[in-house]
């Protein structure tokens, strides 16, 4: 099993990256770590910025988002989701409400305005060249944002600073997320992505080695199902117990939605018998 990824910055507000800073929401939970990080982009030079994940429905870190672009002389002229969970989502009206701003994302649930997003699309915001992956596991409407200048990319819930993600079942599919990650790996392997900015957590400083980890770690845990259910575990929370014993119980609600995508791909590929 490969070494957790290093993390490059601390968790909190301040800059990335020149075209990336963070303000980060103040809605710590096991599930969101420190906080949501909410990302405000923008080319140098340019007094129009682009936030990505608005996060919770809490008037003050909005405000504050925007007290930041204000500051550094910037109108932020695009709000962007990386997928419609609400830590991520839940204050996007209201912000696009105070900004006058759409608000664009992959699910037409989640959008405010006439346009929408999808993976291969290049945007263009006061200079600043964005680009769109499509990166479906996590959730089924999950992207990931490319920053080619700054050799980096936020994540959304696909990649965290510490620690792994779920997969959402039903929603989200570990197939889908193992293609994902794997699309992200021949982005840093081979187009000059350096850097994770993800939704939650610290900005890690090498993507190649945080996607491998992830990587490993899923091929990890789906042996470690396998097994459980080999010895006997006939139900998702039976395998929770087992392959999940050393985690905090307060992750394993989140756990079992993982176990039963990792049940559902284990099925599908005639690796294991259908279980309740």
């Amino acid at each position: 099993m490969r070494e957790a990824p290093t993390e490059l910055s601390e968790v909190g507000a301040g800059e990335a990256t020149p075209r990336a800073l963070c303000v980060l929401a103040p809605n710590p939970s096991p599930m969101t770590l420190d906080g949501t990080n909410t990302w405000l982009l923008s080319e140098p030079g340019s007094d129009l910025a682009v936030v990505i994940d608005p996060g919770p429905l809490h008037e003050g870190h909005l405000r504050r988002v925007i007290d930041f672009a204000e500051e550094r002389g910037k109108r932020i002229a695009l709000t962007l989701l990386t997928h419609g969970h609400a830590d991520h989502s839940e204050g996007a009206a209201r912000f696009a409400e105070l900004t006058r701003t759409e608000v664009r994302a992959l699910d037409p649930a989640h959008r405010l305005g006439s346009e929408g997003l999808v993976g291969g699309q290049r945007l263009d915001v006061g200079g600043l060249d964005l680009r769109v992956v499509a990166t479906p596991g996590h959730t089924s409407d999950s992207l990931t944002f490319h920053l080619p200048e700054d050799g980096a990319i936020l994540t959304g819930d696909t990649v965290l600073g510490r620690g792994t993600t779920m997969v959402a079942h039903p929603d989200g599919r570990l197939g889908d997320y193992l293609d994902s990650l794997r699309r992200l790996h021949t982005m840093a392997a081979q187009h000059g992505v350096r850097t994770v900015l993800p939704g939650h957590g610290p900005v890690l400083a090498d993507a190649l080695g945080a996607v491998d980890y992830y990587l490993a770690h899923r091929a990890n845990r789906l042996a470690q199902v396998e097994t459980a259910v080999e010895s006997g575990c006939r139900t998702a929370p039976e395998v929770v117990a087992r392959v999940y014993a050393d985690v905090d119980r307060a992750l394993w609600p989140a756990a079992e939605l993982s176990v039963r995508a990792q049940l559902d791909y284990l099925e599908e590929h005639g690796l294991i018998p259908g279980l309740d």
